[in-house]
């Protein structure tokens, strides 16, 4: 069975973003988007205008984000969005969300950044709201976070939108997992820190009743790829590519390919990937030309 392979972007592409998608994009079966409103003075994209617009732009691709931040948003207006992007989609959205780590986000626009693990309850209690709201009619919460009377969401979304939870805390956000996820996403270091956290939530899910594999695991990479090392070099020492780091595969096409298939024999049923040099597109077309065709085999 061949692994989906979506595209995801990085936020401070703005105005070249779309040419460069409308370039490479036909390949991949969906794209996915940050969530930022500011940081390090960079320029950056809304990510939810962002994504409403490639729904309309690529009638035939999956659309989300990887991830949105729960607290940019009401829970309850989010599922009212997401409802009618589904509805005029055509059932092409996910809702990729997380508790949200920008500090420098909260205090630019004014949003309270309580400690991880309150984030992380607000998260829980959201996944509920969005759930509620696709499903019930009116909706009543009270929960120690958030607050709704008679809260009617219509049209309901056809079909309701998975609920993919980006993170790997172990404590707490691996729980709201096992708990509520439909998807994972998880940045993948490595396959050995993968298959840990894959135990903590086989853990939890044991913990809470839950079938662990019922719960697709979608691991998102970035991809420094080129044909030699000279030429990976080259594109290491070029301040426009992204930098690599944390959950970063660099090499030739058969050395990012036998990463990526470990990384599916480890677990994953997608994969989200960042290519590192965009919006330029020679990593994107040799990444879909040599590596695209191993994974859909």
């Amino acid at each position: 069975m061949g692994i989906p392979v979506g595209l995801n972007t990085w936020s401070r592409h703005v105005a070249e973003l779309f040419p460069y998608l409308d370039q490479i994009i036909h390949p991949f079966d969906s794209l996915w988007f940050p969530d930022h409103v500011q940081y390090n003075g960079h320029i950056v994209g809304e990510g939810w205008t962002t994504a409403v617009y490639a729904l309309a732009r690529y009638p035939d691709k999956l659309v989300g984000h990887d991830v949105l931040c729960n607290s940019f948003r009401n829970p309850a207006h989010l599922a009212k969005m997401a409802a009618t992007a589904q509805t005029y989609s055509g059932g092409r959205v996910v809702i990729g969300i997380g508790a949200g780590w920008n500090e420098e986000e909260y205090l630019g626009y004014g949003w309270p950044f309580p400690r991880a693990r309150v984030r992380i309850e607000q998260l829980a209690e959201a996944i509920q709201i969005l759930r509620a709201m696709w499903t019930d009619t009116p909706v009543n919460f009270a929960g120690k976070h958030y607050r709704m009377e008679n809260a009617y969401c219509e049209p309901k979304p056809e079909p309701v939108p998975p609920i993919m939870v980006g993170g790997g805390g172990e404590k707490y956000l691996l729980r709201v997992v096992a708990e509520q996820a439909d998807w994972w996403n998880y940045v993948c270091p490595d396959v050995e820190t993968y298959a840990h956290k894959q135990s903590v939530l086989q853990e939890h899910c044991r913990a809470v009743g839950r079938d662990y594999d019922e719960i697709l695991q979608v691991a998102h990479v970035s991809v420094l790829i080129a044909d030699n090392e000279r030429e990976l070099q080259r594109l290491r020492d070029d301040p426009d590519v992204r930098p690599s780091g944390e959950g970063t595969i660099e090499g030739t096409p058969a050395q990012v390919t036998d990463a990526l298939l470990r990384i599916v024999k480890q677990g994953a049923r997608r994969i989200t990937v960042n290519i590192a040099d965009l919006p330029r597109v020679e990593g994107s077309y040799l990444f879909a030309a040599t590596v695209l065709p191993e994974l859909a085999g």
